[in-house]
C-alpha cells in the first residue's frame, strides 16, 4: 500500500534544484537533522575525575535514613512531615 503525502512545493523545489528525486532529499534532511542532535563523544574521564564525581554523588549520602528491614506497603507510603 502506498502512502500518499502532500510535500510543499518549496520542498520539492529544492530537491529539484538540487536534481535529487524528493525522497533522497528528504532523507538527506532527517540525517543532517539527527547528525546535529548527535551529542559528540568526549574523551573518557581520568580516574581523578570519575573519584571527583562519585564523591559529588556521595555529598549528602549520610543524610539518607537507613532502610527498615522489610519494606512493607504502610512503609512506602507512610505520612512524612
Amino acid at each position: 500500500m502506498e502512502v500518499k503525502v502532500k510535500i510543499p512545493e518549496t520542498l520539492a523545489a529544492e530537491a529539484r534544484a538540487r536534481g535529487l528525486k524528493i525522497e533522497t532529499y528528504v532523507e538527506q534532511l532527517l540525517a543532517q537533522q539527527l547528525a546535529e542532535k548527535t551529542p559528540a563523544a568526549h574523551p573518557p574521564h581520568s580516574p581523578e575525575e570519575i573519584r571527583v564525581w562519585l564523591d559529588s554523588l556521595a555529598q549528602f549520602s549520610d543524610k539518607i535514613p537507613p532502610l527498615p528491614e522489610t519494606i512493607s506497603r504502610e512503609w512506602i507510603y507512610q505520612e512524612h512531615d
